[in-house]
């Protein structure tokens, strides 16, 4: 239980510390105006130069592919539109209940706008307990509770993929009128930085069917976007440490090999994205484009990762798209106009992220009655000694 006269004597010194934070946070908004300034004088000559030494760069910087005073504003999203979600929770795996297996439920979301048509709502369970797919993962050193977090990954792009392949299919609308714009809508990056640690075979048991889901929205012309909420990539703050290098050319490994909290470069640290392009934007517009220098994406392919930050009204959010989509500029604007839209709906945050989890989360009484189902099945197979491990039983019965 917790003491809370005990922390009440510590918040004083936490207010004090995020004054200070404040204080030298506007003091780095400042410099890095300043430095923006300078790459977009040089923009195309800091390009070059990031391309040709990015092997020997200790920073991933993203590379700008617009011009770096762009402030572009969104337009206003037709009356008639689709947008499609999925989201993803779990019951984990424990040794403490009755039988060791883990459930992944993806909750799945098509909102119809101006066409009066009914909107889906459901989830679709899975239960995994079958040894060779429990155990799977020890053969690389991860373990089950970490590979399953990784086939939820899975299970929601390939559940996005096949919601928006169906109802795509199942349009109505008269041959001779265009189909109403749909966004497939996914919440967090687009950028699965946990795959650059695991085994090639690992990795693609888990990339490829993500990549396949994609290839499918790409194919169905559907634009997929991710939506970040609370950024805390640097990825384009990053660009500017290449006008501050004092260097002539930005050879990190020779140059400085130093503690990498005292690179002359890291002027800005710890400035988030963010924080920058919340005073560059006004509400209903974006940053200019930026393509994302993360190594794991050499494997993407025509899927490789662009991003750009949007100002929607109550934060400034990251939106991440693949690189088809920003290569066409219908789709590309088309989804950025729906993202806006779905904020508005949301009072903040995309209506269908939010339901969309709404239906995929696991609660204390989902988890409850799927292990009492479970006892009743194990009873009536026969199996005996049904039942929690002591520890389990006896914190659920605690009499302290």
């Amino acid at each position: 239980m917790l003491d809370l006269a005990k922390i009440a004597d510590q918040m004083q010194g936490i207010s004090q510390q995020l004054t200070q934070e404040a204080a030298a946070t506007r003091q780095r908004l400042e410099k890095a105006q300043g430095l923006m300034e300078q790459a977009f004088r040089r923009q195309d000559e800091l390009v070059e130069l990031q391309q040709v030494w990015r092997d020997r760069l200790n920073f991933t910087a993203a590379t700008p592919i617009e011009p770096l005073n762009l402030n572009a504003s969104i337009a206003t999203p037709p009356a008639a539109h689709t947008v499609i979600a999925t989201d993803g929770s779990q019951i984990a795996p424990s040794h403490h209940e009755i039988a060791y297996c883990y459930l992944l439920n993806v909750g799945r979301i098509v909102l119809h706008y101006g066409q009066n048509r009914f909107p889906l709502l459901d989830s679709l369970p899975e239960v995994i307990y079958r040894p060779e797919d429990l155990y799977i993962s020890r053969q690389w050193g991860i373990s089950t509770e970490e590979w399953m977090g990784y086939r939820r990954t899975v299970a929601e792009s390939v559940g996005l993929a096949e919601l928006a392949i169906g109802t795509a299919s199942g349009e109505t609308l008269p041959v001779t009128s265009p189909p109403p714009p749909t966004l497939a809508l996914t919440d967090g990056s687009l950028i699965y930085w946990f795959l650059e640690a695991l085994p090639n075979e690992a990795r693609d048991r888990i990339l490829t069917p993500i990549l396949a889901a994609w290839d499918q929205l790409q194919q169905a012309q559907i634009p997929l976007v991710g939506y970040l909420s609370a950024s805390r990539s640097g990825e384009a703050l990053n660009f500017l440490r290449l006008p501050a290098c004092p260097y002539e050319t930005p050879d990190c490994l020779s140059r400085c090999a130093g503690p990498r909290d005292r690179l002359p470069c890291q002027v800005l640290e710890p400035l988030k994205d963010t924080n920058f392009w919340a005073i560059r934007l006004s509400p209903g517009q974006r940053s200019p484009l930026w393509r994302s220098s993360a190594s794991i994406l050499e494997l993407y392919g025509a899927h490789r990762v662009y991003f750009c930050y949007v100002h929607v009204g109550t934060e400034v959010a990251r939106v991440e798209f693949p690189e088809w989509v920003v290569q066409e500029e219908e789709l590309l604007n088309s989804s950025l106009s729906l993202v806006i839209a779905q904020v508005q709906k949301g009072y903040g945050y995309p209506v269908a992220l939010a339901e969309a989890h709404n239906q995929a989360v696991v609660r204390g009484g989902d988890r409850t009655r799927f292990f009492a189902l479970l006892e009743q099945e194990m009873i009536r197979a026969g199996l005996q000694n049904v039942g929690v491990s002591y520890k389990e039983a006896r914190k659920r019965g605690s009499i302290a």
